[in-house]
């Protein structure tokens, strides 16, 4: 489909293919906010990498403490304890095993809210198509609608001391779905009054990606576990975490064999991690975020109207996470396609095929915004010259 490039390096917000061909790195499933092999990141890297890139597991490692305590000290107050893994999908499981440690074995989430294929992420990722081949998943789990608060209040009734809540401030794979204003200060009341566990999968919105250091930002919402990926990276390293309250953290606390994995937390990651977390501040990537997110979704907006507009359904988004969604699944295709001849690299939505999905780093530069205005402009043009807009009928 795509046809048969092969990645061979990267650096910003360009990647290279093996024949020499630049691409502007507008996907990446919202890993890049920083761009590819940012300076301060692999410079921290490669000094990890030649001195203690892999722990024993056993005694004290500081890198670990030091990442950790950059990622408390930009996180929302109260959490402050985290748990570091390597992927988003590990960090659910690990808010999954925090919320029934402490007796939360009921697990409500959204309708095409996406956290992760491991069974137990699967199991609150509410799509049926990547669900139905490995049941039976997890037990004792409901999906209510995003953005209904009532539908979640019917589902853990008066007492929810059993459950355990999982949502996205924003739904990334399910085409950029933002809920109405309040309503994640909802949901937090809502456990709160009612006893349930509140995690917020923030894997691919959270440090900037939405033009706030967090999507719990907006509405003041602290959970008892936050999720961290993506761009926590750096771009550089594999990377994840939970990042938890001292009471949803108190049974791995208590044994801290409840939950390990060999490579959590190893060094060259820490190293990583840290230095994302330092950068985002220093760069100031989420003032960048919140500034060319606004740019960018007045471009999308003006062109895609001004070229295709019946082609188009709607133009979403917060910050650097956007979605442009067609009236057939068919023409993401095309449109990614289109970008992808002009030297554009963007997503689809794994759980909306009709949405294509704009992450692009918050380091792009003027003229590379000129060059994403110019592609989106040509694919925009050939999708309508293929399929034009129907004739009115004359008077």
């Amino acid at each position: 489909m795509f046809g048969g490039q092969v990645e061979a390096s990267s650096s910003g917000s360009v990647v290279r293919t093996s024949d020499g061909r630049e691409y502007l790195n507008c996907g990446g499933y919202g890993v890049f906010l920083a761009g590819a092999c940012h300076p301060k990141v692999v410079a921290a890297v490669e000094h990890q990498l030649r001195t203690h890139p892999l722990s024993t597991r056993l005694l004290l490692e500081p890198s670990a403490a030091h990442a950790a305590a950059a990622l408390a000290r930009v996180a929302p107050p109260g959490l402050e304890r985290v748990h570091f893994c390597g992927s988003g999908a590990e960090a659910v499981e690990t808010g999954i095993k925090l919320a029934r440690s402490a007796g939360h074995r009921r697990l409500v989430s959204m309708v095409d809210g996406f956290h992760g294929k491991t069974l137990g992420a699967l199991s609150a990722t509410a799509k049926p198509l990547y669900q139905d081949p490995f049941r039976p998943l997890l037990p004792d789990t409901a999906h209510v609608p995003y953005g209904d608060i009532d539908a979640l209040a019917a589902a853990l009734g008066p007492d929810a001391s059993d459950a355990c809540v999982i949502l996205e401030p924003v739904q990334g794979e399910a085409g950029v779905v933002i809920p109405p204003d309040g309503y994640l200060k909802q949901v937090e009341r809502l456990c709160r009054r009612t006893g349930a566990f509140l995690v917020l999968d923030e894997v691919m919105t959270g440090l900037g990606r939405l033009g706030t250091m967090w999507g719990a930002d907006r509405e003041q919402v602290v959970p008892d576990v936050l999720l961290v990926g993506k761009a926590l990276s750096g771009g550089v390293v594999p990377v994840a975490a939970a990042i938890a309250t001292p009471a949803a953290f108190a049974a791995f606390d208590r044994d801290p064999f409840l939950h390990t994995s060999t490579f959590s937390a190893a060094p060259i990651a820490m190293a990583a991690a840290r230095a994302a977390v330092e950068l985002i501040e220093e760069e100031d990537l989420v003032g960048r975020s919140h500034a060319l997110g606004g740019r960018l979704l007045t471009m999308l907006t003006r062109v895609l109207g001004e070229h295709c507009p019946h082609l188009v359904a709607d133009i979403r988004g917060r910050g650097l996470l956007i979605g442009v969604e067609f009236h057939d699944a068919g023409l993401v295709g095309e449109f990614i396609l289109e970008l992808l001849d002009r030297g554009v690299v963007v997503n689809h939505s794994l759980n909306a095929h009709a949405v294509a999905r704009f992450t692009p780093p918050a380091v792009l530069e003027e003229h590379e915004l000129e060059r994403l205005e110019a592609a989106v402009t040509a694919a925009a043009r050939a999708l309508a010259a293929r399929l034009p807009a129907p004739s009115r009928p004359s008077a």
